[in-house]
C-alpha cells in the first residue's frame, strides 16, 4: 500500500510540474515557490437513467444534490448535453422553470454490450464540445482482429461530426500519439489507417500517459480504450490510473474484444477503473458488437449533465468522496452514475511575494482536479 501511495505521489508531481507552468505569467522576482492547496472547480459528468437504462432528460439544477465528504455544495454552472452551460453563479437569484423529466432513448446501461440503440446522426451532433482520446491497442494481442478493429474506430470518428476535437493514441509496450486533439477527421482516420500491430501491450501504462494529457484540458473530457484485454508490460497498476482518472475528471469507456468470462482478470479491472471514473466497460465478441459499443458511448457522451462547484471550506487535503442525488420523491426511482471522488492534488504556484491566502480564491485557470 506504501509504495502504490508513493508511485502515485510520485505521478502526480510529475503531472503537476506540467500543470503548474504558466508561460504568460512571469516567475517571482526573488525566485521563490510557495506549496499550497487551491479550492477549484470540480467537473462532474453525471447520467441519469431509469431501470431500463434509458436516459433521463429535462432535469434542472434544483434537481441534484451534491455533497463532498458530506458537505453540501452548491453548484456553480450546470449543462444538459450539449447545451450551453448555465452559469448559476451569476443568476442565483433566477427562478428556473421544472418540466418534467423525460427518458430519452438509449441503450442498455448494463456492463455488457447493449443492442441497437438510436439514430447515429442525431447522436453525434450533440456530442459537440467534448475532448475524445482514442486510445487504440495494437498489440500482437489484436494481430487477427486487427482490421475489423480499424474499421471500427474509423467508423465512430466518422460519425462524431460535431465534436469539438478527437485525438487518436496507439499502444503496444509504448504509446504512440497519432494524432493531436483535432477537429480534423481526415487526419484522425489517417492516424488509425497508420497503425500496425506487434509487440507486448502495456495498456495502464499508455493509459496513464494518455490520463495525463487529457489532464490538461478545461471542460469535458473522455478516454475511448479498444483493447483485447491482457496487459503483459506495464508496471502502474490499474487502480494508480483510475485514482488520477479521477482525480482530473476524466471519464474512462474501455471497449474489450474478449468475452467478460474469457479473461476474468483483466474484465474485473476494466469494470472497476471505467466505473470509478463515471465511464462504463464494454466486453465485445465481434465486429457488429464493437460498433454497438461505440454507439452506446456516444450516446452516453450526448447525455450527461454536468455539474461542477466550488468546494465549500474543508480541512480535508487527502481523498474526499463526492456523493450526487436527486431530490424529490419522483426522481428517487432513477439511477445515477459518476465518479465518487477525487483527490486533491497539491498545486505548485510561483507567487510575488511570500504569502498563502487561507482561502485562496476560485480561478479559472487552476489545473487542479476538474
Amino acid at each position: 500500500m506504501k509504495k502504490r501511495s508513493f508511485a502515485f505521489f510520485c505521478i502526480c508531481s510529475g503531472l503537476l510540474l506540467l500543470l503548474g507552468a504558466d508561460p504568460q505569467r512571469p516567475a517571482a522576482q526573488d525566485g521563490s515557490t510557495n506549496f499550497r492547496v487551491n479550492v477549484v472547480l470540480v467537473q462532474l459528468n453525471v447520467a441519469v437513467t431509469d431501470h431500463k437504462g434509458n436516459y433521463i432528460a429535462g432535469l434542472h439544477p434544483q434537481d441534484f444534490l451534491v455533497t463532498e465528504d458530506k458537505i453540501p455544495q452548491h453548484i456553480a454552472t450546470f449543462e444538459e448535453g450539449n447545451e450551453t452551460a448555465v452559469d448559476l453563479t451569476a443568476s442565483s437569484g433566477s427562478s428556473v422553470s421544472h418540466a418534467a423529466a423525460l427518458p430519452a432513448q438509449a441503450s442498455d446501461s448494463g456492463p455488457q454490450v447493449p443492442g441497437p440503440s438510436a439514430d447515429a446522426a442525431q447522436s453525434s451532433a450533440s456530442v459537440a464540445g467534448a475532448n475524445v482520446f482514442i486510445l487504440f491497442d495494437t498489440s500482437n494481442y489484436m494481430y487477427r482482429q486487427f482490421v475489423f478493429a480499424q474499421d471500427a474506430i474509423a467508423d465512430f470518428v466518422r460519425s462524431m461530426d460535431e465534436a469539438s476535437r478527437i485525438a487518436f493514441y496507439s499502444y503496444s509496450r509504448n504509446l504512440s500519439r497519432a494524432a493531436a486533439l483535432t477537429t480534423d477527421r481526415y487526419r484522425v482516420v489517417s492516424g488509425v489507417r497508420s497503425t500496425v500491430a506487434g509487440d507486448d501491450a502495456a495498456l495502464y501504462n499508455s493509459l496513464l500517459l494518455t490520463v495525463e494529457d487529457a489532464a490538461r484540458l478545461k471542460g469535458r473530457k473522455a478516454i475511448v480504450v479498444f483493447s483485447n484485454g491482457p496487459d503483459n508490460a506495464s508496471s502502474v497498476p490499474p487502480e494508480d490510473v483510475a485514482e488520477l482518472a479521477q482525480s482530473t475528471g476524466t471519464i474512462i469507456y474501455i471497449i474489450s474484444t474478449r468475452l467478460a468470462q474469457t479473461e476474468p482478470v483483466s474484465a474485473a479491472a476494466f469494470v472497476r477503473m471505467s466505473k470509478a471514473t463515471g465511464g462504463r466497460a464494454y466486453f465485445a465478441g465481434n465486429w457488429r458488437q464493437e460498433q454497438q459499443a461505440f454507439t452506446s458511448i456516444r450516446e452516453d457522451l450526448s447525455h450527461l449533465y454536468t455539474l461542477s462547484y466550488y468546494p465549500q471550506p474543508n480541512p480535508n487535503r487527502g481523498w474526499r468522496t463526492i456523493k450526487v442525488q436527486l431530490v424529490g420523491k419522483d426522481l428517487q426511482k432513477y439511477h445515477i452514475r459518476t465518479r465518487d471522488g477525487y483527490r486533491l492534488l497539491p498545486h505548485i504556484a510561483a507567487t510575488e511575494d511570500n504569502d498563502v491566502a487561507s482561502t485562496p480564491a476560485p480561478s479559472d485557470d487552476d489545473s487542479d482536479p476538474k
